[in-house]
């Protein structure tokens, strides 16, 4: 059952991760765009710079949840990767409960009046020609924040059941990329050591 529940979850989290995809190629469109119309035909378009940090805060926000389902998030790893399978599970865990899910909350929550606000005013950008309704990027913090929490409970989930044993430690996503990358960088070191001992180089 917590199997099942952890796969749901993750392919949730993966939905996400598309959206933030493809936010991040349309944000890389917009503004090779713009450096066209800016550095070429010496023209110009405000909506379309704003659209770049609003394609941007859809890549923040939303991503985060995304790095949270891939454990990609910064975290001190000098003791962290010393421990256990259990006691980094439990790590996670207790992090999951009493740092993540109340600050979600508080930040999620409290963003919502502020989204309200820029809904009920109809603001729009104070600049002539920028974008219409501002309401729609501040009302991604709340919608972002509650996201975070659903992803949190997968993320619980799957350190609970890796806790229980009922599969490996998760070690797939940035950490494990990072541990790909230097194990080949301490091969290719070993390998120059071997020709540098054979007198083949200087």
């Amino acid at each position: 059952m917590l199997l099942k529940l952890e796969k749901g979850f993750d392919k949730f989290a993966d939905y996400i991760g598309i959206v933030v995809a493809t936010a991040m190629v349309l944000m890389i469109l917009n503004v090779f765009y713009d450096v066209v119309l800016r550095y070429f035909l010496n023209s110009g378009s405000i909506a379309m710079q704003e659209m770049e940090w609003h394609l941007f805060s859809v890549i923040i926000l939303l991503g985060v949840s995304y790095t949270l389902k891939e454990d990609g998030h910064v975290r001190v790893d000098l003791i962290y990767d010393r421990l256990s399978t259990r006691k980094k599970a439990m790590i996670n865990m207790l992090g999951a409960v009493f740092f993540i899910m109340p600050l979600a909350l508080l930040v999620g929550i409290s963003s919502i009046d502020n989204a309200v606000e820029a809904y009920v005013s109809m603001e729009i950008s104070g600049d002539p020609g920028g974008l219409h309704y501002r309401w729609i990027v501040k009302a991604l913090i709340p919608l972002s924040f509650l996201l975070l929490i659903i992803t949190n409970i997968g993320f619980f989930i799957k350190n609970l059941n890796a806790f229980k044993g009922l599969h490996p430690f998760p070690q797939d996503g940035l950490h494990h990329d990072i541990d790909n990358i230097r194990h080949a960088l301490e091969e290719h070191k070993h390998h120059i050591v071997d020709i540098d001992e054979k007198g083949e180089t200087k």
